[in-house]
């Protein structure tokens, strides 16, 4: 029977043994360690186009041919829809006609006159110059019956009526005369104008009037290129609002309400970028030209890499919280990340050089203090003591120790059941003795 009894302790001694040795096997512990430990802050951002704007045309019209479709990527200066243009066309071709008369013209005044022309107006002046000399030797014969016949008539020897006739004639001899001689000064001065040739006023005129024609062209001309809606700026088609035949106006570029949509042809968004929120507390450590590392909830797998192009000037309050928004470009080379996508932002604002640091798991608190539980002992007796610590910042998993600990010692970072110190525990406790727990 004793030999039983003993023989069962034995075994209960062992088993107790052999489970103390695993459970100090599961232990987890890290080592104290110096490195140089990058420093980050993070924020929440998400993907917005750098530019955005609705695309319309200048003037009202039908949509005659859409050339791009939602998704499609477009260079500055792409042709993406044509408007209708059958009535400017048709001003165009009367602005090239007119342009053309008003050219002519210019040529002819500057030309001057030709040689047929003058010998013409030479013709002209001679053929007035011998209708004047008719003109004149009629009213002199007119004149001279006149006289002839008044001293008769007052005699009684001729009658009235004969004297009268010949007044009349007299009258028209001179009427006559009148009317040759403004001719024949008429033909002296388009002489005098052939020979002289075009005044510097009228080829003023003239090339005015090529001027006048040539700006009515370019107006037709710069209304029918205006029907060719081209990209603003390389981007994407993000939407589009119009189909061929529809009628759009142009609209504000900016605006996205329903109303400014509607009669558009497209919206357009350039390539993209990243606006995070960060605290005003972390704002002072936020630089121009900071690298960032990216990671979209779409893509958990991948990050991706930006640089900070702007800060804030203002800041916006939240919820009773002080942020200050800032934009980084986005190095995306696939196309991967797009517009209204969520992400994780962290800005690698520095580098601590030569730190002690622990991982922050291993921390706990015990009498309202912070620490950490350090291995202390031999390897036939190992033992633990709760060490508190002052600790600094926290980068990632890493908490960086500025005093309570030295390089080498060994934190734990997971407790076997009944190996956590109660409050009021002793400093020095057996791993493995009385169940303990840390607050």
């Amino acid at each position: 029977m004793g030999f039983l009894l003993g023989g069962g302790y034995l075994g209960v001694r062992q088993f107790m043994m052999a489970q103390r040795q695993e459970l100090q096997r599961r232990i987890q512990t890290a080592v104290v360690e110096r490195t140089n430990l990058p420093v980050t802050i993070s924020a929440n951002g998400t993907v917005q186009p750098e530019r955005s704007t609705n695309v319309s045309p200048k003037t009202s019209g039908v949509l005659k041919k859409l050339l791009v479709k939602e998704g499609d990527r477009v260079q500055e200066g792409q042709a993406l829809a044509y408007m209708d243009d059958l009535n400017l066309r048709g001003q165009l071709t009367q602005a090239k006609g007119e342009l053309e008369n008003a050219q002519a013209n210019l040529r002819l005044v500057l030309a001057g006159s030709r040689l047929e022309d003058i010998a013409k107006g030479q013709a002209d002046v001679k053929s007035n110059q011998a209708q004047f000399v008719q003109a004149q030797s009629r009213l002199d014969l007119s004149s001279l019956r006149v006289r002839r016949l008044r001293t008769p008539t007052e005699e009684g020897a001729v009658s009235r009526d004969t004297l009268d006739e010949a007044l009349t004639e007299q009258r028209n001899a001179k009427d006559n005369l009148e009317q040759v001689k403004a001719s024949l000064i008429a033909a002296q001065q388009a002489l005098a104008k052939l020979k002289n040739g075009s005044r510097p006023e009228e080829i003023d005129q003239a090339r005015a009037q090529v001027t006048t024609s040539q700006g009515s062209l370019q107006t037709i001309q710069t209304q029918i290129n205006d029907t060719i809606i081209r990209a603003p700026f390389t981007g994407v088609v993000t939407r589009k609002f119009a189909d061929p035949g529809a009628f759009v106006t142009p609209t504000t570029a900016g605006s996205s309400v329903s109303s400014a949509t509607s009669s558009s042809i497209l919206a357009l968004g350039s390539q993209n970028l990243v606006t995070a929120k960060v605290a005003e507390t972390n704002i002072s450590q936020i630089k121009v030209g900071q690298t960032v590392t990216i990671q979209a909830d779409a893509y958990p797998d991948k990050k991706f890499i930006g640089k900070v192009t702007q800060v804030a000037a203002q800041s916006t309050v939240d919820q009773n919280v002080t942020n200050f928004e800032v934009k980084m470009s986005l190095y995306d080379p696939g196309n991967l990340l797009r517009a209204g996508m969520n992400v994780n932002v962290d800005f690698n604002v520095g580098k601590l050089d030569n730190t002690l640091v622990i991982p922050t798991v291993a921390i706990v608190r015990q009498d309202n203090t912070s620490g950490v539980m350090v291995f202390t002992g031999n390897e036939n007796r190992k033992q633990s003591e709760f060490r508190p610590i002052t600790t600094g910042v926290s980068v990632g998993q890493k908490t960086v120790v500025r005093s309570g600990l030295r390089e080498g010692e060994q934190v734990m970072l997971s407790f076997p059941p009944g190996a956590r110190p109660q409050l009021n525990s002793s400093p020095m406790m057996p791993f493995g003795g009385p169940s303990r727990r840390l607050r």
